[in-house]
């Protein structure tokens, strides 16, 4: 099995100076909130090998925070899989069979839930907020998960299931 680290990009401007969804920026507070997640997943050691994103502005600087809490050395990886309407499946399979220990992937809702239940085989017992973190036990073939934690983004505290 593998964990997979999921993700939502932190909280965004609503409008970018170029009008375009894509480029919408993290805000300050979205910030400072993905800083504080990620200091809370290296303080309870769960610390991804490999960190991609959605090519999108505001889920590439959430997962450059995250991996600066992680190690500042290693880049994160755009991923097109990742962007808003993209499926998440093909890319689980893929992580699943990589043989990696452990990945995250930072995307958007409703994508993220969707792919979180289709794995669950069930929803999540709460709403997927900006920068949550949903840790899941993913089988060898990508194909199911068991919830392992999540850690809530407002209280920073990691809910084992």
């Amino acid at each position: 099995t593998m964990k997979l680290y999921v993700v939502r990009h932190g909280a965004a401007d609503d409008l970018a100076p170029s009008m375009q969804d894509f480029d919408r920026a993290l805000t300050e507070k979205g910030r400072k909130r993905t800083r504080e997640v990620g200091k809370a997943l290296r303080h309870a050691s769960a610390v991804p090998r490999v960190v991609l994103s959605s090519p999108l502005v505001r889920a590439l600087q959430t997962a450059e925070i995250l991996q600066s809490s992680f190690d500042p050395d290693r880049p994160v990886i755009a991923r097109r899989e990742l962007a808003p309407g993209a499926d998440l499946r093909a890319l689980a399979v893929e992580l699943a069979s990589s043989g990696a220990p452990d990945a995250m992937i930072v995307g958007h809702e409703p994508d993220l839930s969707d792919f979180v239940y289709a794995l669950l085989g069930g929803p999540l017992t709460r709403p997927f907020l900006k920068s949550m973190v949903v840790c899941l036990q993913l089988d060898r073939h990508g194909r199911t998960a068991k919830l392992d934690f999540v850690l809530d983004p407002k209280s920073l505290e990691i809910e084992r299931s």
